[in-house]
């Protein structure tokens, strides 16, 4: 008896070993640049460049790049982040990350032509790490127009909930990682004087009649609600929320007047959606600071004493924010003419049967409406991505809104998760330069990574 025993052991040691060498060895693990080609321009002080790895590593994982100028010196007229030490930059992947980076800093008050360059190469990786294929990056100190690449855009942690918005300029072959967190408020540029919640954690706000912050304690807060129900939503709480279609006529703080009594007391609940850590609510007071920007006062809903702080318009940025956090204004969205679109997680609308609804959506796509891009959802059956080219443009229908692509490119339920193929979209950014865009994966079942989508993009048309 005992012989059988040990007899079947074997074997199921054998078979155990068996199919643990029969299991398929995982790729390559490779480090590449985003993309072969960057700019850098006038109004762009500083690049962040990103080498990607296609998953993260078990143990810190040293990289070195080989920098290359041309027509400028390291030094004098740019630097790095970390330094480089004779040319050659020493970086290094965490343990369990699957990427690094190193900011490019042009130094302060010097000329260039637009012609210099900086050609960066990966010089080694450490294995198991093997350099990829797009293993150099040309940064141009002047702004390009990318002809396309691939791009991952990283939401970092949290999945369906993940941390990041992402914005994306098509034209630079660039994404640009922000906390969806990381600001509360946002202060229009433009000629109006408006102020905007953070949809991207559900924030919500309401008026009081009050124009003192002095006199508003937690007691106006009782039976208030400032929240959202993902299971059972309630259409009355719609006017909490600014305009998800991105009207700035429909903002819960009315416009800023330019009569300070006009300005009343908001409350405001800067939500949790999307996994976001609940904060305490604020009470806020918004003034004109001239012509030129804002004042907002604000502080804890039980202080009794408030903080202030300017907010100056920015023509070249759609908003200036603030986080309550820091008590400063932060940099969140890109010059409005170095982005196209922003992937993120957001409060939008839905009809559960009689109306519609506040509901928190993870991988929503909104263009940018206010700094004049343009898109259109084109489906295959009547052109091909592949196939769509210039000729195709004139039949094309662009619409400046804001959720023109929304959710649409892609599936996320119980039963079916992935892209959508049957459609991709095209886009014409604010230069009238004209891509086309198809997203390749954002889920397991499609052999991507909740959290960091990966989209492919070519130029159709060049502005003249």
């Amino acid at each position: 008896m005992k012989r059988i025993i040990v007899f079947m052991l074997v074997l199921a040691i054998s078979a155990l070993n068996a199919c643990k060498e029969s299991d398929p060895p995982l790729p390559d693990n490779v480090v590449q640049f985003e993309s072969a080609e960057q700019g850098l321009d006038a109004a762009t002080k500083e690049a962040t460049i990103k080498l990607k790895l296609s998953r993260a590593v078990d143990a810190a994982t040293p990289i070195t790049v080989q920098i290359t100028p041309t027509g400028i010196a390291y030094g004098t007229q740019f630097t790095t982040t970390p330094a480089a030490n004779g040319n050659v930059l020493a970086l290094t992947v965490p343990a369990g990350s699957s990427e690094t980076s190193f900011k490019l800093t042009k130094t302060d008050n010097i000329f260039l032509s637009g012609t210099e360059t900086v050609d960066l190469a990966i010089a080694s990786a450490t294995s198991p790490v093997l350099v990829g294929t797009t293993k150099s990056l040309k940064v141009k100190f002047t702004s390009i127009v990318s002809t396309g690449t691939t791009l991952t855009l990283d939401g970092g942690t949290g999945g369906s909930s993940a941390v990041n918005s992402v914005f994306a300029d098509l034209s630079n072959n660039t994404s640009t990682p922000i906390r969806r967190a990381a600001w509360d408020l946002g202060f229009y540029s433009g000629t109006d004087f408006r102020v905007i919640l953070n949809n991207m954690t559900g924030a919500a706000a309401t008026a009081l009649n009050k124009t003192d912050l002095a006199q508003v304690t937690a007691a106006d807060t009782v039976g208030l609600n400032l929240a959202f129900s993902g299971t059972n939503p309630d259409p009355a709480t719609m006017v909490l929320l600014d305009d998800v279609s991105g009207d700035l006529t429909k903002t819960v703080i009315a416009p800023v007047s330019a009569t300070d009594a006009e300005n009343k007391v908001y409350i405001i609940n800067r939500g949790t959606s999307g996994g976001v850590a609940a904060k305490g609510w604020m009470k806020v007071r918004i003034l004109r600071n001239g012509t030129t920007g804002y004042t907002l006062q604000y502080a804890g809903i039980k202080e009794t004493t408030f903080k202030t702080v300017s907010v100056p318009k920015d023509a070249a940025y759609n908003f200036k924010f603030v986080s309550f956090d820091t008590g400063a204004v932060v940099d969140v969205e890109p010059a409005k003419a170095r982005w196209d679109f922003v992937w993120t997680g957001a409060m939008y609308k839905t009809n559960f049967g009689t109306a519609d609804v506040p509901y928190y959506f993870a991988d929503q796509i909104f263009i940018n409406h206010l700094g004049g891009v343009t898109a259109a959802e084109v489906m295959t059956s009547a052109v091909t991505y592949d196939a769509y080219a210039e000729s195709n443009i004139a039949t094309t229908t662009f619409k400046n809104d804001k959720v023109v692509i929304g959710s649409n490119w892609r599936v996320a339920s119980p039963t079916q998760t992935g892209v959508r193929t049957d459609r991709f979209y095209v886009i014409k950014d604010a230069t009238g330069n004209v891509y086309k865009l198809k997203f390749i994966s954002f889920a397991t079942q499609d052999g991507g990574e909740r959290g960091k989508p990966k989209v492919e993009f070519k130029l159709v048309k060049q502005a003249i």
